[in-house]
């Protein structure tokens, strides 16, 4: 008679059975989270593109209103209220406005980084009117959250008016550092 062996031997079909259905469920899931993964930044990519148009269509705007006030004193003086000396200032003024958040927008979009922008507005801090510009504009920025992306532009251009100030030398497109983003 020949006795069996019943001491260890291979899984059974049913544990085998277990652990394929639990690899092939654990396959499926990892593919799955793959694909939500992928899904997720598609659609944080499609959010930053319609807030980048967001914003786009909202520099369209002002700069439209910028234009109109600047082609009416009338419109001008509603548009600010710092006092100017002329009408000629405030279409300055306004201008001086345009290219500021001109250069803001492109950041803001993504079209410059940092440090591109801190190029940029080295050269319009060079200008003198768009200085006294910044100058009389500063209650305005105030009021701006200290972590909001208009608020650190704008201690950049505080930083940059400062350096080119203090600077000995006439080579002003080297002047200053970008701070820390």
């Amino acid at each position: 008679m020949a006795t069996q062996n019943r001491g260890m031997r291979g899984p059974s079909a049913a544990a085998t059975a277990g652990l394929a259905f639990a690899a092939g469920a654990l396959t499926a899931l990892v593919a799955n989270r793959r694909k939500f993964e992928e899904l997720r930044l598609r659609v944080a990519e499609v959010e930053q593109s319609d807030r980048q148009a967001m914003l786009t269509e909202q520099q369209r705007l002002q700069f439209y209103l910028l234009t109109k006030a600047m082609e009416d004193p009338d419109l001008a003086a509603v548009y600010s209220n710092v006092q100017v000396d002329s009408p000629t200032q405030q279409r300055q003024y306004l201008f001086a406005n345009a290219l500021y958040n001109n250069a803001l927008l492109a950041y803001r979009v993504g079209i410059v980084n940092w440090e591109e922008l801190h190029g940029h507005l080295r050269t319009i801090c060079q200008n003198t009117i768009f200085r006294d510009y910044w100058r009389a504009h500063h209650p305005h920025r105030a009021s701006l959250k200290a972590e909001s992306i208009e608020a650190k532009v704008g201690r950049m251009v505080d930083r940059l008016i400062r350096d080119l100030d203090e600077a000995d030398t006439e080579d002003w497109w080297v002047v200053g550092e970008p701070p820390e983003e």
